[in-house]
């Protein structure tokens, strides 16, 4: 497998997903005039690998070396091989689901490395890279997938918090965590992970109004990968998502989310602004999930091919390798021996996950009620001759 892989099948397009309506495009032109102003995107790197200016925020990365470089060339390749090994082993049946951050890697690994030790993190399901830059251990994640543990490591320990599958909710958690940090008067920040689809719920919102009302040294950081499952962006605002913070009274960005420059530079400076009392910030990374939603998941059924590869054509990885090799920052050896440890990582992986225990299909049942329940039983019993009707008669 080569780093630049993207352990994925390119989709086909199906018959339905072709454009819409005449009324639909009626709609698209009124949002791009409601939205006042076309979506300004902060980009230090462009997908050649050619660095360019921006007066605001290249102070954020000025002082970068080249050894920093290649540490993030080497976080976001070996981010991309665990997830692909991660995808594998869920076809093997190892794993009961998992979600790819394929395409994801530049914005999960700029804006994890632009947090201080200090500082609280509320991932998602899929912050498989912010989760390296926070220190758990890849192998940790995959206990959840598994069906063997709850989590698989103390969010304390690195300040990340466990993963959250409810779409949204983690938002109202890092308000509230951020909400106390102020009170205690550290000078820490709390950054929240969210997708595009997620800007629909609730639960975001009223982040937004208690974040701005209290000033809450909190980063909301939405992942605009494109598609909530099969409901593209446009379907989630009529405006562009990082416009939507001026509405709650606090600023939104939007970053080129495969330029992990960008990311970096972006990030730090809205973390920046939490931790100096200036409150709360809106980040947009706008990058492109190049995988299925799960591994439950077909995106053949509704989106095509060209638009697959003109994001692979953006490919975060790729970006910063011919960066790297342009400055003269990295040299063959450098990544030929990222590519064997790249395949250490999936191979401990993988060994890791083998050797983890089967999940009890029936602790479930234990749970849901603590005196048990007559329909808990009728269900467990159910199950237990679906269970049955795979073992084979001879006992074989």
């Amino acid at each position: 497998m080569t780093v630049e892989s993207t352990a994925a099948r390119t989709p086909r397009r199906s018959a339905g997903s072709k454009a819409g309506t005449t009324g639909t495009k009626r709609t698209r032109t009124t949002a791009k005039k409601d939205a006042g102003t076309e979506p300004q995107l902060v980009q230090l790197l462009t997908p050649e690998g050619e660095r360019v200016k921006n007066a605001e925020y290249d102070k954020y990365v000025a002082g970068i070396t080249p050894e920093e470089l290649r540490g993030l060339y080497r976080d976001m390749v070996l981010t991309r091989r665990f997830d692909a090994e991660a995808t594998s082993l869920q076809r093997q049946g190892e794993l009961g689901l998992w979600a790819s951050l394929l395409g994801q890697e530049a914005a999960q690994i700029g804006s994890g490395r632009a947090t201080r030790e200090d500082d609280y993190v509320f991932p998602t399901y899929r912050e498989h890279g912010v989760a390296w830059c926070r220190g758990v251990d890849p192998a940790n994640l995959l206990g959840m997938f598994r069906g063997v543990n709850n989590g698989g490591w103390d969010p304390n320990s690195n300040n990340f918090q466990l993963y959250t599958i409810v779409i949204g909710s983690q938002t109202l958690h890092a308000t509230g965590y951020a909400m106390g940090v102020a009170k205690d008067g550290a000078d820490s920040a709390v950054i929240a992970y969210f997708g595009d689809g997620a800007s629909s719920q609730g639960d975001v919102a009223e982040s937004f109004t208690f974040s701005a009302v209290y000033n809450a040294p909190v980063v909301f950081f939405c992942q605009n990968n494109q598609w909530a499952i099969s409901e593209p962006t446009e379907k989630q605002s009529r405006v562009p998502i990082y416009q939507r913070a001026q509405g709650f009274g606090f600023p939104g960005v939007r970053v080129d989310g495969n330029d992990v420059l960008g990311v970096l530079a972006v990030t730090r400076w809205a973390l920046e602004r939490a931790r100096s009392g200036e409150g709360p910030t809106l980040v947009e990374a706008f990058t492109y999930r190049m995988g299925a939603h799960t591994t439950s998941d077909d995106p053949t059924r509704y989106r095509g091919d060209e638009e697959r590869q003109a994001w692979e054509a953006k490919d975060p990885i790729l970006r910063l390798r011919r960066y790297l090799e342009a400055s003269n920052h990295a040299d063959e050896g450098f990544f030929e021996e990222l590519e064997a440890e790249s395949e250490a990582l999936g191979k401990r992986v993988r060994e890791a996950v083998r050797a983890m225990p089967d999940p009890d299909h029936f602790a479930i049942f234990e749970n849901a009620y603590a005196d048990g329940h007559a329909l808990v039983d009728e269900e467990r019993a159910q199950f237990a001759a679906y269970q049955a009707s795979f073992a084979d008669e001879g006992g074989n």
